[in-house]
């Protein structure tokens, strides 16, 4: 009789965690609780929002009666914005923090964080994405430069791992086999780093030619295979003065010639 396992599953769902103005003290505390919870933390950052910026952020609770002294809350002094990353991070965060108000949380969810560090219904210590679409949205508003692609699941995650990280992942435990190094793990650590398929692989041969008080240094790249760069550097005998005369020489594939590709006048300070 053949036992059905299910198949593995990969979900890394992320949500946005603030740390208000009246606990940013707490930070550390906080931040190792999160981690105890089973968070990882993809970035965070420190900052102060003017009260434009929170009426914006808190768009969605314009014309509340609580708005103004919420923006004015938020905007009192920095705050930390985190990432958070785990499997149902939006559901598990909002678990973490208990209900919106502190003081019905400490009678509810005494061991919530908001029953910990909260003091009332505005000034309850953390905010939670409250889905994954507002997640994402409030994510994109407090980290612009963060690119937010779409997690792959189920079928479309294992083809992603059989295609990119199993050839790589194998090929480095049979090479660590081999090796059968002291640690292994940061033997395997090193490989990986080294072995990266997506590492751009810059392999630099310098060359130095002097004469007539002229310096020639060629630098090859393994990123451009057909094209070199070549630095003149004019110097003083004796000293690595620059005259301030750089030339960049391209070397035409297929061509066997050199052409003057560019010239930059620079004058050092």
């Amino acid at each position: 009789m053949q036992m059905l396992m299910p198949e593995p599953q990969i979900f890394v769902e992320r949500t946005l965690a603030l740390i208000k103005p009246d606990v940013v003290d707490k930070e550390e505390e906080i931040e190792d609780l999160i981690l105890r919870a089973g968070f990882l933390i993809v970035q965070k950052r420190k900052l102060q929002l003017s009260p434009e910026q929170c009426s914006n952020f808190y768009a969605d609770q314009y014309g509340k009666g609580f708005f103004p002294n919420l923006t004015a809350y938020m905007s009192s002094g920095p705050l930390v914005a985190m990432i958070l990353a785990r499997h149902c991070a939006v559901s598990y965060w909002k678990e973490l923090l208990g209900p919106s108000n502190s003081v019905m949380a400490r009678r509810t969810h005494p061991h919530s964080l908001r029953a910990i560090y909260g003091t009332d219904d505005l000034r309850n210590a953390l905010h939670g994405s409250l889905s994954i679409s507002s997640a994402e949205r409030e994510i994109r508003f407090m980290f612009p430069e963060v690119i937010l692609e779409p997690i792959p699941t189920g079928q479309r995650a294992r083809d992603y791992l059989n295609l990119y990280v199993k050839p790589t992942l194998l090929a480095g435990l049979t090479a660590l086999c081999k090796e059968k190094p002291a640690d292994p793990m940061i033997w395997l650590a090193d490989w990986l780093i080294e072995h990266n398929p997506n590492k751009p692989r810059l392999q630099h041969q310098v060359a130095e030619e002097e004469h007539q008080g002229h310096r020639k240094v060629c630098i090859s790249q393994g990123l451009m295979p057909s094209s070199s760069i070549c630095l003149k550097e004019s110097c003083s005998t004796g000293t690595a003065h620059l005259k301030g005369v750089f030339c960049v020489l391209l070397l035409l594939k297929g061509e066997g010639r050199k052409r003057e590709d560019a010239f930059i006048p620079w004058v050092p300070s």
